[in-house]
């Protein structure tokens, strides 16, 4: 009976020594090993034991962290007092330095990160500590990280979150502010005018070259078709006379004759005292006596000779 129960005694140690001596590690998880006070090395990840009679653990975290940095007051270069506050981003690198070389880390950085931050505002002026994040963040970096190399720890980023400059100097840039708007408004509206002065001006150049090519092509077809007028009206007085000499050629004598002694009726009635006429009335009469009958043509030369017939 007393051996079962030492037996159950036993059993019942072994089992709580069993469970204390198994450690499971997750994989962004190392633990830094001491057995008697001595650091043995980092274990893990996945399934460690240890002897939980002469083993002390310190398990450390691999995963990026953040510290932020509250508000700090520094001088710029300019000495201008200015307020600013950051965060600071870190990775363990090595976990068995980080748990050796430093105690707190969290309050260590801290104090490291406001030593640094006014050490970098101190070498810049006003106008770029406002201007010029990026080489602030830059420079806190590089500053951090040589601090903190030695415990095993990366600063993997620094960002600057808010800057807060003294009223007067906040005043100042609301009002330069307010000037340089009212500057680029006055420029944006000046090219405006002159890109509009620009447009009207080629619009105007536009409208006359199109106005001249216009009137270069009105009159351009206006002498064309005065030129063409020209030639079908020389054309046409051009058939005319040529339909007056195909007529005049099958004219024989007799009709010109006729035709004179038509022209010379016409003038006979006119109301004029004196007539011209351009030919001999003798000729004239002989061509008469040529169409007459011969019973006409002996009275005919009967009345210019003189003498008188009798019916």
């Amino acid at each position: 009976m007393i051996v079962g129960i030492i037996i159950g005694i036993v059993g019942f140690f072994g089992l709580v020594l069993a469970a204390t001596s198994v450690r499971i590690v997750r994989e962004y998880q190392r633990i830094v090993l001491f057995r008697l006070g001595r650091a043995i090395g980092t274990k893990g990840p996945g399934l460690i034991f240890i002897n939980p009679v002469i083993d002390r653990t310190n398990w450390v975290d691999l995963r990026e962290r953040y510290l932020e940095i509250p508000s700090q007051t520094a001088i710029t270069s300019d000495n201008a007092p200015i307020s600013i506050d950051f965060i600071i981003f870190y990775k363990v690198m090595d976990p068995q330095m980080s748990v050796l070389v430093v105690q707190n880390f969290a309050g260590a950085a801290l104090n490291v990160a406001a030593t640094t931050l006014r050490s970098v505002v101190g070498d810049m002026p006003l106008d770029d500590v406002l201007s010029k994040r990026e080489n602030m963040n830059a420079l806190l970096r590089v500053r951090l990280d040589e601090v903190t190399e030695r415990w095993g720890v990366k600063v993997t980023s620094v960002e600057v979150r808010e800057i807060n400059p003294p009223p007067g100097v906040l005043e100042a840039m609301t009002r330069q502010m307010s000037a340089e708007r009212t500057r680029r408004a006055q420029v944006t509206e000046a090219e405006g005018q002159k890109a509009a002065a620009i447009l009207a001006s080629e619009g105007q150049r536009q409208a006359a070259i199109t106005l001249a090519e216009g009137t270069q092509k009105a009159t351009i077809l206006a002498a064309e078709g005065e030129r063409q007028a020209a030639i079908l009206k020389a054309q046409g007085f051009s058939g005319g006379l040529e339909k007056i000499l195909e007529v005049a050629r099958t004219l024989d004598e007799n009709t010109l004759l006729l035709q004179y002694l038509d022209t010379l009726k016409q003038v006979g009635t006119s109301p004029s005292t004196k007539i011209v006429v351009p030919m001999e009335i003798g000729g004239l009469l002989n061509g008469l006596r040529s169409l007459l009958p011969d019973e006409a043509q002996a009275t005919t030369t009967a009345s210019s000779n003189g003498g008188a017939l009798n019916p």
